[in-house]
């Protein structure tokens, strides 16, 4: 599958050592053929880090997607009715924004725009990093593996033995849990073993 044509929302949200990793694998659906729209959270366009400022990476998305980042609700509502998306990808998603998700708390332009997604029956791809999935977040874990038109990249344990309640996405399996909810379906398995090659700690 290419894709050619396929108008892709991808979600940034506060797992700030995440975000450096997500910029090539937007540029390789960008060369894929995909237009890549991207929406950010405030924490996203103002907290600077020791993983990188706030303003390069605003900077650095726009460059790659040729698009203004959206960061606001109202700039992300529209990417419902009015200019529907084929797909919306959240990554990375923090437990933050997994426990709103799961709890229909749509307070940030990433959120409104799954929000939008599913209001057309389209499918959201989830890329986990948080803490907390096998702690306080399991039950919302567990409501949005459970959701219709939610799809997850496959994730495991990225630290089991110091931090134990933390998941991580393996964000080479990215693209093609992309490709897979396009087609409605879950990328298989979605529970993948221990290790540190592809997740982030």
């Amino acid at each position: 599958m290419t894709f050619t044509g396929k108008r892709i929302g991808f979600g940034l949200t506060g797992s700030h050592h995440t975000i450096e990793h997500i910029f090539p694998i937007m540029e390789e659906l960008i060369n894929q053929g995909a237009e890549i729209i991207p929406f950010i959270t405030e924490t996203v366009q103002y907290t600077d880090t020791k993983h990188g400022k706030a303003k390069d990476n605003v900077e650095n998305l726009e460059k790659i997607t040729g698009q203004t980042a959206i960061t606001t609700i109202p700039g992300a509502e529209p990417y419902g009715p009015d200019k529907p998306l084929d797909v919306m990808v959240i990554a990375p998603l923090t437990g933050n924004s997994m426990s709103k998700l799961a709890n229909a708390h749509t307070d940030n332009p990433v959120l409104m725009a799954a929000k939008s997604t599913l209001r057309n029956e389209s499918p959201v791809v989830l890329a986990l990093t948080t803490n907390d999935a096998l702690g306080l977040n399991a039950k919302n874990l567990a409501i949005l593996l459970n959701a219709k038109h939610m799809f997850f990249v496959p994730f495991g344990q990225d630290n089991p033995y110091q931090k134990p309640s933390s998941l991580s996405a393996d964000l080479s399996q990215l693209i093609p849990a992309v490709e897979t909810a396009l087609k409605g379906k879950q990328i298989q398995p979605i529970i993948v073993p221990y290790s540190t090659k592809n997740m982030l700690k």
